[in-house]
């Protein structure tokens, strides 16, 4: 996964992932908004077949860089869990 920073300020960052199609991002946006420090997480797409760009303003301080790493790591154990599960259910 190839990432390109766009922009950064003390409260936002912008962010283009580099031929990734939008599930992913789709997915940390979601995860990103769960967090009570951010203050918007979105999905940007200029055209329908162009990178897909993360949008994430954030409050009281909080580094938009960290709650985006966050929220990723959430996201990672979400599929961890998902797939010890499933490896759980295969040898039942």
């Amino acid at each position: 996964m190839k990432l390109k920073l766009l922009e950064l300020t003390d409260d936002k960052a912008r962010i283009l992932f580099e031929g990734e199609g939008k599930t992913y991002i789709n997915a940390l946006a979601a995860e990103l908004i769960n967090d009570p420090g951010v203050d918007v997480a979105q999905h940007r797409q200029q055209f329908l077949f162009a990178d897909p760009e993360l949008v994430v303003t954030t409050v009281n301080g909080r580094s938009p860089l960290l709650a985006i790493t966050d929220a990723a790591k959430r996201l990672s154990g979400y599929a961890g869990e998902l797939l010890r599960r499933m490896e759980t259910l295969d040898t039942a």
